[in-house]
């Protein structure tokens, strides 16, 4: 088995648990900026690729523009966390935006959601209604025993 094959399904399990995460982009200037985002994953047994239903709004635009690339990092009150460092794409168009939209729908709760309930979202094709798509290049799973009770192990992959 692979690094990325035993890190993928740990982290979409953490991930997928957690729901939000603190999604970090970075300015023409180099300083960060962080917000908090609802990824969702997806794991083919060879890809892994997360999806983020978002505004497209001109702070994302310029950043990414400049540097694309996110870090993705969840955390939970158990101390379980993730992260994820991702080139990132934008995706305009109707038939994305459209199955990302309908991932979202599918999905079981906490992780799935109507998007509509996102004031200006009444359809995928909303103006206001982007899709970025995560590409890991860095993937690290750290169940919150390793710090707590000295059980368990961190899980890391990189490209």
């Amino acid at each position: 088995m692979s690094p990325l094959e035993q890190v993928a399904p740990a982290f979409v399990e953490m991930a997928h648990s957690i729901v939000w995460a603190s999604v970090a982009t970075v300015d023409a200037d180099s300083r960060p900026r962080s917000r908090i985002l609802h990824p969702i994953w997806e794991w083919d047994g060879t890809d892994l690729l997360g999806w983020v239903a978002t505004v497209p709004s001109p702070v994302k635009h310029e950043h990414l523009a400049v540097h694309p690339y996110v870090s993705v990092n969840y955390w939970a009150p158990s101390h379980d966390t993730c992260s994820s460092d991702c080139l990132v794409e934008w995706y305009f168009d109707d038939e994305t935006r459209t199955a990302v939209w309908d991932k979202f729908i599918d999905a079981p709760e906490p992780l799935g959601y109507d998007p509509k309930i996102i004031p200006g979202w009444d359809s995928p094709t909303s103006p206001t209604f982007a899709v970025l798509r995560l590409a890991p290049y860095r993937l690290r799973v750290m169940p919150g025993t390793v710090m707590t009770a000295a059980r368990g192990q961190v899980l890391s992959w990189s490209a």
